[in-house]
């Protein structure tokens, strides 16, 4: 079953009050399996438009991406974000055919 992912971009107006987002999203997406797989950091924008921060959370399917997106807890937690920062997020099934060049099935 393919994973699940959220790939975020955000611009961040207030950072202390961001902060309060930070420890509520902490509990649903410890409940959905999400772990940040790159968050903050370097990056290079060499097509189209960007924002300051991004973020990449994988989960163990699709299915837990869209619950925890969905979930009570983190619905709150965008309640704190929302008012201190603009965001774009997709929630996106993971691949798990063929890569380039390869003609069969990689071998666990």
């Amino acid at each position: 079953m393919p994973k699940g992912y959220w790939i975020v971009r955000v611009d961040i107006a207030d950072a202390a009050q961001y902060q309060h987002y930070v420890a509520a999203n902490a509990a649903p997406l410890a409940e959905y399996g999400g772990r940040f797989l790159a968050r903050g950091g370097q990056f290079e924008n060499p097509e189209g438009s960007t924002r300051s921060r991004h973020a990449l959370v994988e989960f163990p399917t699709y299915q837990a991406a869209l619950d925890c997106w969905h979930s009570p807890a983190y619905q709150a937690a965008i309640a704190l974000r929302a008012p201190v920062s603009a965001l774009d997020m997709v929630i996106i099934e993971g691949y798990d055919g063929l890569q380039p060049g390869q003609t069969a099935p990689a071998q666990p």
